[in-house]
This record gives structure tokens, sequence and C-alpha cells, in this order.
């Protein structure tokens, strides 16, 4: 069975979107966030930009193995909002996301089955104006080495084209001799067999990046 080591996300935040129903207005945006404590400077950054808005209405979904999310609907009745746009970015399939909508209300309700539309129209064409890329899950991991074994180390590292993220040079402390760390990273699908590789050579150490 294939190890799936790919996801869908958003190159960057979205412009400004507008739908208007009922004279109420809802500003949309989606946001590339990789963790929950992003969230509320860019909610504080909105309500500066919207003082009126009554309603700031999101969904997020994060990870990629493990997925977390919520949908939360900033006063308005429940699950008329923040489902719906978490519904849109399902349909999207997009993690490390998050979309809200700002709503203004323009005087006249919508009442529950008109809110779920509006939000999820907005969610909808927020998504549909961003960038949607796909990315590797990569793992992590740390190769140290005595530096007599430098040489065995950077051949691998060339003949199977990994991507180095770091690379330093530390003393032992026990021996004053120097040795070398070095972070790669590696597609999920392809990790095990590489390390398997640097587990077989001798005097190598391969550890994963916690």
């Amino acid at each position: 069975m294939e190890i799936k080591d790919t996801y869908n996300t958003i190159a960057f935040e979205s412009e400004e979107t507008l739908f208007k129903e009922k004279n109420s207005k809802f500003f949309g945006y989606a946001f590339p966030i990789s963790s929950e404590e992003e969230l509320k400077p860019i909610i504080e950054t909105l309500k500066k930009k919207h003082p009126h808005a009554g309603h700031f209405c999101y969904a997020y979904q994060i990870g990629t193995d493990t997925i977390t999310y919520r949908a939360n609907d900033d006063g308005e009745p429940s699950n008329s909002a923040g489902m719906p746009i978490y519904g849109q970015l399902q349909s999207f399939d997009v993690t490390n996301t998050v979309v809200i909508v700002v709503r203004l209300f323009g005087g006249t309700k919508l009442g529950v089955g008109g809110l779920i539309s509006a939000y999820k129209t907005s969610a909808q064409i927020t998504l549909e104006s961003c960038d949607i890329i796909e990315k590797t899950i990569d793992i992590h991991y740390l190769i140290s080495f005595d530096y007599k074994n430098m040489n065995k180390v950077m051949r691998v590292i060339k003949e199977k084209n990994l991507d180095i993220v770091t690379q330093e040079m530390e003393i032992k402390e026990e021996t004053g001799l120097p040795i070398g760390i070095i972070e790669i990273k590696i597609r999920k699908k392809n990790a095990e067999q590489i390390a398997d590789i640097f587990h077989s050579l001798y005097e190598i150490d391969i550890q994963i990046k916690e």
C-alpha cells in the first residue's frame, strides 16, 4: 500500500472577497496557518478593519496525519456559520488553512437557512480565489558522525539527492575530535528506505528529529 505523503494547502493569504445577501455583506478571507495560536492576531486585525461588523465566523483545519479542526459561529445560530465554512475546507481538500467570514448586518434577517447558504457561498468564493498548492509531508532526520566519515555520509546525500536543512561541526567532549551533525528532510514515502541506508553504515548515527 502506497504511503500518502502529500497534502493541499493555500500558497498565501487570499484577497478580500465580498458576497452580498439582502443588504448583509459577507467579507471572506483565507490564511495559511500551522497552529491555532496564529488565529488570534488575524482576528484582531480583521476587527480593526471592520469595526462595525457583528460576526467574525471561521473554520480551520490543521495537520496532515492527524487533523485538528474547529468551526466557530461567533454568535450566529448554532451550526449556521462555522460548519458551512468548514464544509468548504473539506470540499476543497485543504489543510493548514483558516477561512474567516466577516458579516455586516444589512437590516434584514436571513434565517438559519439563509445564513448557512451565505456563509457557505462566501467561503467557497474565498477558496476559489486562492492559489491551492500540493506540498509533501517530510520527515526530518539528524545524522551524526565522526569527521573522518564525512565523505561516506555526503556520498549517500549526493547519490540520493537529499535536501540538507542544516549542517554543523561540533567538538566531541570525550575525544576532542570534530563530529558532524547534518539535518536532512526526506519525503515520508522514502524516509524508511533512506534511514536503513544510513543505519547500515558503520559509525553513522541517524535519528528522527523530534
